[in-house]
């Protein structure tokens, strides 16, 4: 763990840094957190901002949006009421708060469930949550923001029948759950966000019940950003916020990430969902995670998981 957290602390970006200290070391000076706005990232992340806090690009349009953005600024810790972050998010919201939106809100957080329609077809609920604190935004379409049927989990597929989740649309919505309830008290929102995280657990974070075979071959690949589509590092990320990730039910997949740890000490990618600034087509990023060799934030966030589980090397 020494030299992989030694490489994080020489990172060229301060958010990656003040996590490192913060998360892996518990030491973190008070006037650290706002030099995270000094960041060549951030900055890319932030360029480009228009007067009504959007970025001239539909707000969840890919990867360019505001809500996309947003959730890259929350992961690299932006300051807390960071005015621009907090321009970006009230775009958000009146992207969300449309027609046929309920909103129920709490001093730091807002929670949207909406039924829009198509043609007269309702379409899955979308479900943020924000805080104006941070600028934090996180959102998914879902069903309904207690689960799908019996699963716990959602699908946002309009002819899904209840009985079956889908993995990469239930994840977002347990991570804003959970987000709920810390900002909230909301036990509705703790509820359904540990009744998600069972669904992930009983599978092993990514193995059928049927077959026992890994679900979808990415499930087992590392990803940054993850955006919406679900990886076994991102199940993990959240299930150790929520203080879930020493479940023996997640040991395989941590054993699975510990197998993919560098010599070094470090991880890499094993696939990527975004192209590089200046691409063409869909899909392109604003700033360049890191398309070959170690990567900053998949070491950060495992390094993360590895601290919460006991009896592992870290």
């Amino acid at each position: 763990m020494e030299a992989a957290v030694e490489w994080l602390l020489a990172s060229d970006e301060p958010g990656i840094r003040l996590a490192a200290k913060r998360d892996l070391l518990g030491k973190v000076r008070p006037r650290e957190v706002s030099q995270v706005l000094e960041g060549g990232k951030v900055r890319s992340l932030l360029a480009g901002q228009q007067e009504d806090g959007g970025f001239s690009v539909h707000p969840y349009g890919k990867w360019r949006g505001a809500h996309w953005r947003l959730v890259s600024l929350v992961e690299l810790g932006v300051p807390a009421g960071e005015p621009r972050c907090v321009a970006a998010a009230g775009t958000v919201l009146g992207w969300l708060t449309g027609p046929g939106i309920a909103a129920v809100s709490a001093p730091s957080t807002v929670f949207f469930a909406a039924v829009p329609r198509r043609r007269g077809t309702p379409w899955p609920c979308a479900v943020a949550s924000v805080s104006p604190t941070t600028g934090a935004s996180g959102c998914s379409r879902s069903r309904s923001p207690n689960g799908s049927g019996r699963t716990g989990g959602w699908n946002c597929d309009l002819r899904a029948s209840g009985r079956r989740s889908s993995f990469h649309e239930s994840l977002p919505p347990m991570w804003g759950l959970y987000e709920v309830w810390r900002a909230t008290g909301d036990e509705d929102a703790r509820r359904a966000a540990n009744r998600t995280a069972e669904l992930f657990l009983e599978h092993r974070l990514f193995r059928s019940l049927a077959s026992g075979e890994a679900m979808n071959p990415s499930f087992t690949v590392l990803h940054y950003p993850p955006y919406w589509h679900y990886d076994v590092l991102q199940a993990l990320v959240v299930l150790a916020r929520m203080g879930r990730a020493a479940d023996p039910r997640a040991r395989e997949a941590v054993e699975l990430l510990e197998q993919k740890r560098l010599p070094t000490g470090r991880w890499r990618s094993g696939g990527r969902w975004w192209k590089p600034p200046g691409s063409t087509g869909s899909n392109v990023e604003v700033v360049d995670w890191g398309r070959t060799g170690p990567n900053e934030m998949i070491t950060l966030n495992a390094l993360r998981v590895l601290k919460t589980v006991p009896d592992c090397k870290t």
